[in-house]
């Protein structure tokens, strides 16, 4: 064979192996400029999931099969984003190149979030992280002294940078969540600031006989204040759309249990608006919540809600038998320190 043949089939495979080369460059780069995220959904509320970036704006709307299963791509800009499944969410961390695996059942909705595959570290460190944070008493926090508030609040914010020394975290993940964590910071500041004169109103309250209501019941008619004379009152004040409201309720279901057949009233009363009215009467059947489940008549703008200076959810309040005001900001079911109150109370 000459040499001009044997140069043609030299060229000829050099052509082919560049074709690959380029192909397979020009693949990897699809791939980079974009992110796979698929879901087992147990129990699943709705028939679709949707991502939200940081100002609310949506960015994929996903449908999801019978089965709860999903699987799509996405072309993002790293950061945090927003996961929804219509009625619940969480905070996400995204970007190209993420292969990310999420199993939950929507029942249980942070607590049973695993994440697998690219990604999975950081995302599996936010879902714990939200599981903390709602822990955290932020209600007995904002109520307390300027020097106890700044001192608790300095202890959360040493304690979530710590949870940030983990050296399998991306480092562009860590040095968002230090932002997050410093923007946090500030706005709860400048919230107490804001509202230190309403916080001292409400440790004015105590002790002094309660403003009444007459709310819609659940279950037919309605229910004032004035027909659960005799007995203690808790009150929950809560609304469907509210994140650290529902993760009372499993909390508030075994307080009542507790306490059933004691000398209290367990009542939660929402503040959605005129609209969700519906929405709020089946969250409490699907649900199944127990106590005195009652809708405001004017959400915020209740009479009941304006005396008691309620501008944040969920709020707790403890009345005692002769409809006088024990606590006008009382510790949350999933406080400890309520069942101490109730015990010394009704036991």
């Amino acid at each position: 064979m000459d040499n001009k043949i044997l140069n043609l089939i030299l060229m000829k495979k050099l052509f082919l192996i560049a074709i690959a080369l380029i192909i397979s460059l020009s693949t990897n780069a699809q791939e980079k400029k974009q992110m796979t995220f698929q879901a087992e959904i147990a129990n699943r509320s709705g028939d679709f999931i949707t991502f939200f970036d940081s100002k609310n704006k949506e960015i994929k709307k996903i449908q999801v099969n019978k089965e709860g299963i999903f699987k799509d791509t996405m072309n993002v800009a790293t950061g945090r984003y927003v996961f929804s499944d219509g009625n619940e969410f969480t905070i996400v961390y995204l970007k190209n190149g993420f292969d990310l695996k999420l199993k939950m059942d929507a029942k249980m909705f942070d607590e049973s979030i695993v994440y697998t595959g690219k990604g999975a570290v950081e995302n599996n460190f936010l879902a714990q992280n939200s599981l903390i944070e709602e822990q955290t008493n932020m209600e007995t926090l904002l109520a307390s002294t300027e020097a106890d508030f700044l001192e608790g609040l300095n202890k959360k914010k040493a304690d979530d940078l710590k949870r940030l020394e983990n050296k399998k975290l991306d480092p562009v993940f860590v040095n968002l969540q230090k932002k997050n964590i410093d923007d946090n910071y500030n706005n709860i500041v400048k919230y107490y600031k804001q509202n230190y004169q309403a916080n001292l109103a409400k440790s004015k309250m105590n002790n002094t006989m309660s403003p009444l209501f007459d709310y819609e019941n659940q279950k037919g008619g309605s229910t004032k204040l004035e027909d659960l004379k005799g007995k203690y009152v808790y009150i929950d004040v809560w609304a469907t759309w509210c994140g650290p409201c529902r993760a009372e309720i499993p909390a508030l279901k075994k307080v009542e249990e507790k306490y059933q057949g004691k000398n209290i009233e367990f009542v939660s009363i929402s503040v959605d608006v005129a609209k969700d009215h519906d929405k709020w009467k089946t969250f409490v059947s699907e649900k199944q919540l127990g106590g005195i489940q009652l809708f405001a008549d004017k959400d915020w703008n209740s009479d009941f809600m304006k005396s008691y200076g309620v501008t944040s959810i969920p709020r707790f309040i403890l009345i005692d038998p002769s409809g006088k005001v024990l606590k006008s900001d009382a510790a949350r079911p999933s406080d400890p320190e309520l069942q101490k109150v109730l015990d010394s109370l009704v036991n």
